[in-house]
């Protein structure tokens, strides 16, 4: 297991000011190493959830940047609003920085997204030659089809045509007993609502023109489009809030080198937080990447 030193960075994603924590192995003088940037849940920040598997994978070996997306946490941009298509402009940033590390090999970068950060990983991918392998933790494969599919079309543009109407308007991200927000139910309560999820720079708000983001990314489209791009899945058996059915079909869908791994879960949060499954998930995408991008990597973590 590496040591490793940590460093706060701020990068430029079009005009936006965003801040980052690069973590950089210092086991050995193994020169330029393959490296890894993150893109987590909805409304997460760099010391939640991607921190955690950012650490995991820097004791690996690998060098990883998890950073605040524009809106949230310490970068800039309009505060608690989800942009889907500023959030793939910052993962580019993101692997550009990466790129221009001495630390790291501007030919072994790849991508890591959790939960909602999982379709944000494979667009990424999909659109940008320099990422080398992605992979999805519990990933949320969102697909505009599938969502009329189940609730109508009607429904769906009514839905839609209501966010547009209060699209600066803001909501709670979570919330106790049954009141509204944006991420609905006690599951993401018991994460974001507790110290659980303790951050100084995590607000507990988003904007309902957030929402209207959600339900019109597509990211299974994404899958056609990753047949040079190896591909690792980690999905919990039971997950409420990120379709276990969609991740298969994401899999089953994507062309070329792939793998799947599936997890005895008994909630989404649990690849958050909860043992052994971290450790697992971290310990698979290790080394999925260390094979993925052309290096034999030392321990994996745990």
């Amino acid at each position: 297991m590496a040591t490793v030193r940590t460093e706060r960075i701020t990068f430029d994603s079009e005009g936006t000011e965003l801040v980052g924590a690069l973590r950089i192995p210092e086991a050995d003088a193994a020169g330029a190493r393959p490296a890894v940037a993150f893109t987590g849940p909805f409304t997460g920040v760099k010391d939640q959830v991607v921190g955690t598997y950012a650490e995991l994978l820097a004791q690996a070996g690998l060098v990883t940047l998890a950073f605040d997306h524009r809106g949230f946490g310490e970068s800039g941009g309009p505060r608690g609003h989800e942009d889907g298509q500023g959030k793939l402009a910052d993962l580019r940033a993101a692997v550009g920085v990466l790129a221009g590390r001495p630390e790291a090999d501007p030919d072994r970068i790849g991508v890591v997204g959790v939960c909602l950060g999982g379709g944000y990983a494979v667009r990424a991918a999909a659109a940008d030659p320099r990422v080398k392998a992605v992979a999805g933790i519990a990933g949320a494969y969102n697909s505009p089809a599938r969502i009329v599919q189940a609730m109508g079309v009607d429904a769906y543009r009514s839905a839609l045509g209501g966010f547009l109407d209060r699209y600066d308007e803001y909501l709670p991200a979570v919330a106790p007993g049954g009141a509204e927000a944006a991420m609905a139910g006690d599951e993401p309560y018991e994460y974001y609502g507790t110290a659980r999820s303790a951050s100084p720079d995590w607000r507990n708000e988003v904007t309902r023109g957030s929402l209207h983001s959600l339900m019109t990314f597509d990211a299974l489209g994404a899958a056609d489009l990753l047949a040079a791009t190896p591909l690792l899945v980690v999905h919990g058996k039971s997950d409420a809030y990120c379709s276990p059915e969609q991740a298969r079909e994401f899999y089953e869908r994507k062309p070329g080198a792939k793998e799947i791994l599936w997890l005895d879960t008994d909630r989404h949060i649990d690849l958050y937080d909860v043992e052994p499954h971290v450790t697992r998930a971290a310990r698979a995408t290790a080394d999925f990447l260390f094979r993925g991008l052309g290096s034999a990597g030392p321990d994996a973590p745990g």
